[in-house]
């Protein structure tokens, strides 16, 4: 692969210029595959609710390198022994690590894709990469699979207190304006050391952590788990499954060639191959974007207005409540459709539908966040913390939703 030998400086709203550390992790920003993350929405559909998330995947994946610098000097600082070539490995595991997301991130795994999810799409787009640039990759590759002989550098990709984590809830937090999520990143990456080939932070950091696990439980009840978002998100998956139906049964629907190629096979793990892979590199959230603006002029009731809801944010009712819809009052909402639209059941269940939310701000049972205390113990920061609220928030807190059309007038 041709190389570049210009280096760049960002400016980045949340951290200020960023530096790209080396060429090769600028040759591979360079990327088609990394450019393609411009065009998929970090949020979703969360736009509807907050009108500044409009950033995207590739923000995110620069911000995290940032931090993976940051982190590596103050271990280092602190003794411990991490090789430019670790370091760089470590970067470039973090630049790759959502490079599998499709469009608007999640809706795609649920809807046109099945059994295969965004991390197994990423892995196989950094093997793919990894021969681009004659297997340069290869530790970052053992590192991101956590077959890496050194534990902590796995978690500073992965586990409740890694560089995604660190970035996403505060660039999530700045670009909704939902000042609850914004967390110290640098005072807690300021706080990390290694015991034992593990992360832990130390003990004066303790309050950092527990305003960080507080931050993310209300992010994720305030922003990502928001019911506008939940019910858009749903009408997203929706469509791309109405339409998918459709085109089995002999419909043709006017969209991008990489598009019309996931409506038209069924894909899943064991067909996943270089040339999907290939075609799932031209998908962004524009294709999607661009065939519901078509769609929502098609014959079909369920397709077209699915696609209507969205483009004009006319979207169902929802309803999140502690206990489960009754089967009788989401059969009473689907007759009523029915009756009224003149549709099949089965056309009304595009319309009228229920699932569950869960939230787990920390999980303690594995890959818990440990404080080094300054006499050298180690515990887990919801025994640690004399903040009681610490371990309910390691309790799965679910909650249960139903969607329908809202009255008419």
């Amino acid at each position: 692969m041709a190389s570049s030998h210009k280096l760049k400086i960002l400016n980045d709203p949340i951290y200020g210029f960023i530096t790209i550390p080396s060429e090769r992790i600028f040759n591979i920003i360079e990327h088609p595959y990394f450019q393609r993350l411009r065009r998929i929405s970090q949020m979703g559909m969360s736009f509807l609710v907050y009108p500044g998330a409009h950033h995207t995947r590739f923000h995110h994946a620069i911000g995290c390198v940032h931090l993976m610098q940051k982190a590596v000097q103050v271990l280092r600082y602190k003794g411990v022994e991490i090789s430019e070539a670790e370091e760089e490995a470590l970067q470039i595991a973090i630049l790759l690590h959502d490079i599998g997301h499709g469009p608007f991130s999640h809706a795609m795994e649920h809807s046109i894709v099945e059994g295969i999810d965004h991390e197994r799409i990423s892995l196989l787009f950094m093997e793919e990469m990894n021969k681009e640039f004659n297997q340069n990759l290869t530790l970052a590759l053992q590192i991101f699979k956590g077959n890496y002989k050194r534990r902590f550098l796995y978690q500073l990709i992965t586990s409740q207190l890694d560089m995604d984590r660190l970035d996403y809830l505060k660039r999530d937090s700045f670009y909704t304006g939902v000042a609850e999520g914004n967390i110290n990143s640098q005072r807690l990456i300021t706080m990390l050391n290694v015991v034992d080939d593990n992360l832990v932070i130390e003990e004066k950091g303790i309050y950092s952590v527990e305003k960080f696990l507080v931050a993310r439980r209300l992010m994720y009840w305030q922003v990502y788990l928001h019911k506008t978002s939940l019910v858009a998100e749903q009408l997203i998956i929706r469509v791309l499954k109405r339409a998918k139906e459709l085109v089995a049964g002999g419909v043709k629907l006017p969209c991008s060639s990489a598009l019309a190629y996931f409506l038209d096979n069924k894909i899943g793990p064991s067909n996943f191959t270089h040339k999907t892979l290939g075609i799932f590199a031209r998908l962004d959230d524009y294709d999607i974007i661009s065939a519901m603006k078509d769609w929502q002029y098609e014959e079909d009731y369920v397709l077209s207005n699915l696609c209507r809801m969205i483009i004009n944010r006319d979207l169902l009712k929802v309803k999140i409540k502690k206990k489960k819809p009754s089967r009788e009052k989401l059969q009473k909402r689907l007759l009523e459709l029915q009756q009224r639209m003149g549709i099949s059941e089965k056309e009304a269940g595009y319309f009228v539908f229920s699932g569950e939310v869960t939230n787990t701000a920390y999980k303690s049972e594995n890959d818990n966040i440990n404080i080094l205390h300054k006499n050298g113990k180690i515990s887990d920061v919801a025994k640690t913390s004399d903040q009681l609220n610490l371990k309910a928030l390691s309790k799965t807190v679910v909650k249960y939703y139903i969607c329908y059309p809202k009255p008419k007038n």
